[in-house]
Parts: structure tokens; C-alpha cells; sequence
């Protein structure tokens, strides 16, 4: 299968998706001649960053690569003739590339006027403003750097403090939903549950979040965290399950994102002397994350697991390719039937793909699975889950809230010298009975919905913790145990505090980690 990423988006906290860049693409695809693809899927399915011949007329130089598939090399107009780095020469590229490329040409308003945007950003926002006012790319696309996020999928690298945050919608107040135990925070006592309760870039500039929240907003908070350069310290009260409050000072600092945690990644749970396979995927970004997968249903099929969660609850998405893998692994009497279908714009339609299982030494054919979502789950995640449904029906359920909808993708438009990848919405995804319509979530979409909290006062992978708990009780009973999904629940447990909505701490502008990882600091 093919290489893709889905990513999470800056408005709507949904990912996207893409294609790796072409070192990591197969012979398939490096047969082609002239310019690179990567596909970005909200991320959604796999990143494709595409460097076009028109990227060396922009900037002047650069290397070139072959498409995904065969055919020839695009040229999107206007061409742009200049080789510099300019606002309005950045632009002219951006709108190029949305002219030929975009997958809602009839929703593209080519009358925007260049001269009055001061970013690249603000250009594309204004370009897809009426597919946006459809509910069709909710801040899907974007320009982002090339270096960053290259380096994000090919090694997994990450500056900050290695926390997941969210806040409570009504009550501001901010909690660690999740660590990475290779990163700083981790080591100082932050783990999920934990309170933030006062932030400041010392002992003397503490600012309780509290009062943070009410004056500023989240965006508030997300300033004072500061920027992520290694280096950066801030100092922390913190307080935790048990109501311990310390001080801590932490440097951010280089870290690996885990993408399956050593603690409770992966786990076969026994529910009444039934065994019961969960995996919590962070993030489908990180490529070595397929080494794990394959342990861990290796270890699945060994113990004859047959019932599977799959916690997405917080994943942006990532690399398509780990998408496909995961469906692999479960589709062992399913080797060559279609998996998904990746169908661009009419004009396009020679890029379109089928995507089949294909054989994995370790692979389970699950009977019942569970698919723990939220309002960050997007992408890959929702690729994976809609392309189960077809073979699952009536034993597959979405357990938790709805997510974020997106069954759209993109390719990465690279103009090199001006270190710009143009991320645009170019395709959507199908599963094996054509349906990819999931633009308000899966929730519409799904055989069954169980409702379930985010119950942050229990670990990641804990029977007792909620939405756990309502995912072994649909494995356990079916759908009649369930209360479908209408709203959206928050994380809820923590010292009896209410149970108003919560939501991830995103930045307004996320970098390409937080896209991926979202409420990554």
C-alpha cells in the first residue's frame, strides 16, 4: 500500500492527509519522471509532497522527482515567471497550484485579490473560503515549512515539554491529557490528570491559569507556554489526582514522539476471562510506529485476540501508509479486496487509486471492534475506521464523540527555495462500498455510536476509565448497551469537576507537529 499522511487542521482541529516525500515512496511511484508527490490527508491519508517543474521556474533551483503515479509533468497557470521569494510571488504559486489542482474547482473564488492579504495563509483562506462555508475544507488547507515537517516524518522529532493539554470550556482550567515519557515534562511529575494551576517564565512570574483563561482565552495560555525552541524553560504549579500541588521548572527540549507508548500502547485486556486487544495510536506520523504494530497483533493472533479497540480519541493522523498497515493487519482473510479509493477532481481523474489488504505475517481477522473517537480525531484515524465498515457492519461502533470529519486529502506543493509546502485539499477517500461522505464526523456514518466521556482521572488503556469501560461493554453486549452520540461529552472524572465540554489546547496557528499531534506543547 501506499505511503500518505493525515494531519490536523489550524480551524477545525481536524488532520489531514498525506503522502511521504519520495524517499519513502515505493518503485511504483518513483516510476514516474519530473516532479515529487506527497498526499496529506487532514492529515488525512498519506502525505504526497509534490515539488512541480514550476517550483524551479518560482524559485530558481531545486530538485525534481516522479509523481505518484506515471503521466506527465503538471503545469498549473498562471506559471509563475519571477524566481524570487516575495509575498505576491509566494502567492501567484499558491494560487497556481489551487487553479489545476484543487478538488472543488465550482468552490474555488479565483476574484480574490492578492494585494489585500499580508500572508500565503491569508491568501489560501480567502481562495477556499466558499468550500469552507460548505463544511468541505475546514482549514485543510494551508502552507506550512518544508524542513519542519519533513523532519517530523522522517525521524518523529519534536521540541517542547512532550504534554497533551486540554481546558475546561466553562470553568477555565487546563489538565495534561497526555505525556510522552521521553520528553521533559514526563520525568517532573506531568501525566494525565494533572492540573495546571499557575504558568510563568519564572518562580517570580507566576500567573495562575485561572485567571489566564478568563481574561485571555486558551490562546492566553498557549503565549505563555512560548515558542518550541529547546531551551525555553517555564515554571509550573502543578497538582495532581491526589490533590498534591509542587513547583516545577521544565526546559523544552528535542524528543521523540512515541507513537505507541511503551505503558499503555498496547495491552490485551481480560474482560471476564475474555481477552480483548487495545492499541492507542498517537499519531500516524511517526513511520518506525509500524514496528509496534506489527508486535502488537503479532502478540494478538498468538493469543488467539479476535475482539480489538482502537483508541484514536486524540490522533490528528499521519502517514497513510501506517493507515493502510493497520488495515492489513486486520484484514487477514481479506488479502486483495479494496481497502480504500482515493479519487481526485474530474480533470485528475488518472491519479485516481485503489488501495486492496494486503498480506501481514501477524495479521487477526477481528470479529468486533471499537473504535474510541473525539472532535481531534481526523484523518488517517477516520480513513482507518471507515474503511472497516463495509467488512464489519453491525460489529463496529464509535465509541466517545463524534470526530472531526474529514475524508478529504492532500497533496504538498513544494517551492523549495522558499522553504513554502501549499498543503491542498486534492482528493477524497472511499471505502470498499464507495461511501466517504463523513464531512460532520463519522458518527453519520457509523453502525453504532456509544457515548462515553474522556475520563482523564484513569490512564489511557484502564478498564475502569470511560470511554474503555463503554468500549468493552459494545465488544460485550452490542449496541443495546449504548446511549448514541448527540453531543459532545468532554473529559470528565477529575475531582468531581463538572462535565462541561473540554477541548484540546490548539494554537490558532499550529505548527507541523501540533497538526499532527494536536494539543502537543
Amino acid at each position: 500500500m501506499s505511503n500518505h499522511i493525515f494531519t490536523q487542521s489550524p480551524l477545525a482541529q481536524s488532520p489531514l492527509r498525506l503522502h511521504p516525500p519520495a524517499s519513502n515512496m515505493d518503485a511504483r511511484t518513483r516510476a514516474g519522471t519530473q516532479f515529487r508527490s506527497n498526499f496529506t490527508m487532514g492529515i488525512g491519508r498519506n502525505v504526497l509532497s509534490v515539488t512541480l517543474a514550476i517550483s524551479l521556474a518560482a524559485c530558481g533551483g531545486g530538485d525534481s522527482s516522479p509523481p505518484i503515479t506515471g503521466g506527465a509533468t503538471p503545469t498549473p497557470t498562471p506559471t509563475p515567471t519571477t524566481a524570487g521569494c516575495s509575498l505576491s510571488e509566494r502567492q501567484d504559486f499558491a494560487f497556481a497550484v489551487f487553479n489545476e489542482w484543487y478538488l472543488f474547482p465550482d468552490l474555488l473564488d479565483t476574484t480574490v485579490n492578492k494585494a489585500n492579504h499580508s500572508t500565503v495563509q491569508s491568501y489560501i483562506d480567502a481562495l477556499v473560503a466558499p468550500a469552507r462555508a460548505q463544511n468541505k475544507d475546514k482549514g485543510f488547507s494551508f502552507v506550512t515549512s518544508i524542513k519542519e515537517e519533513n523532519e517530523l516524518i522522517n525521524s518523529g522529532s519534536s521540541a517542547g515539554f512532550g504534554i497533551r493539554l486540554g481546558y475546561d470550556t466553562a470553568n477555565n482550567r487546563v489538565f495534561v491529557i497526555e505525556a510522552f515519557e521521553s520528553a521533559p515534562a514526563f520525568p517532573q511529575g506531568f501525566d494525565r490528570g494533572v492540573e495546571l494551576i499557575s504558568l510563568g517564565t519564572s518562580a517570580s512570574t507566576l500567573v495562575s491559569i485561572s485567571s489566564v483563561m478568563a481574561s485571555e482565552g486558551p490562546q492566553g495560555v498557549i503565549n505563555r507556554l512560548g515558542p518550541s525552541d529547546p531551551g525555553l524553560q517555564r515554571t509550573f504549579v502543578i497538582r495532581q489526582l491526589n490533590g498534591t500541588e509542587s513547583q516545577v521548572t521544565v526546559t523544552k527540549a528535542d524528543f521523540s514522539l512515541d507513537a505507541v507508548s511503551d505503558r499503555y500502547g498496547a495491552l490485551t485486556l481480560n474482560d471476564n476471562g475474555k481477552l480483548v486487544g487495545y492499541i492507542n495510536l498517537r499519531t500516524f506520523i511517526v513511520s518506525d510506529a509500524a514496528g509496534d504494530l506489527r508486535t502488537a497483533f503479532q502478540s494478538f493472533r498468538d493469543q488467539g485476540v479476535t475482539e480489538i479497540i482502537l483508541d484514536f480519541r486524540y490522533n490528528g493522523g499521519g502517514l497513510v501508509s501506517i493507515a493502510e498497515l493497520m488495515g492489513d493487519l486486520m484484514g487477514r482473510n481479506r488479502v486483495g479486496q479494496v481497502f480504500s479509493r482515493t479519487v481526485l477532481r474530474p480533470s485528475k481523474a488518472s491519479e485516481n487509486e485503489t488501495e486492496f489488504f494486503q498480506t501481514e505475517a501477524g495479521s487477526i481477522q477481528p470479529t468486533k471492534v471499537a473504535v474510541i473517537g473525539r472532535g481531534g480525531t481526523a484523518s488517517a484515524s477516520e480513513l482507518v475506521t471507515n474503511s472497516l465498515i463495509p467488512y464489519l457492519g453491525n460489529n463496529i461502533a464509535l465509541v466517545g464523540t463524534n470526530t472531526s470529519g474529514k475524508p478529504v486529502g492532500q497533496f504538498g506543493f513544494d517551492l523549495a527555495a522558499c522553504d513554502d509546502r501549499i498543503r491542498a485539499v486534492t482528493f477524497q477517500t472511499e471505502n470498499a462500498d464507495g461511501n466517504g461522505e463523513y464531512f460532520s464526523g463519522l458518527a453519520g456514518v457509523m453502525p453504532n455510536t456509544c457515548q462515553a466521556n474522556d475520563d482523564i482521572s484513569n490512564q489511557l488503556g484502564d478498564p475502569a476509565e470511560a470511554s474503555v469501560a463503554r468500549a468493552l461493554a459494545f465488544l460485550r453486549d452490542g449496541a443495546a448497551s449504548c446511549t448514541p452520540i448527540t453531543g459532545t461529552p468532554g473529559f470528565q472524572g477529575v475531582q468531581s469537576r463538572s462535565a462541561s465540554e473540554k477541548q484540546l489546547l490548539q494554537p490558532d496557528n499550529p505548527s507541523a507537529v501540533q497538526r499532527e499531534v494536536p494539543g502537543l506543547f
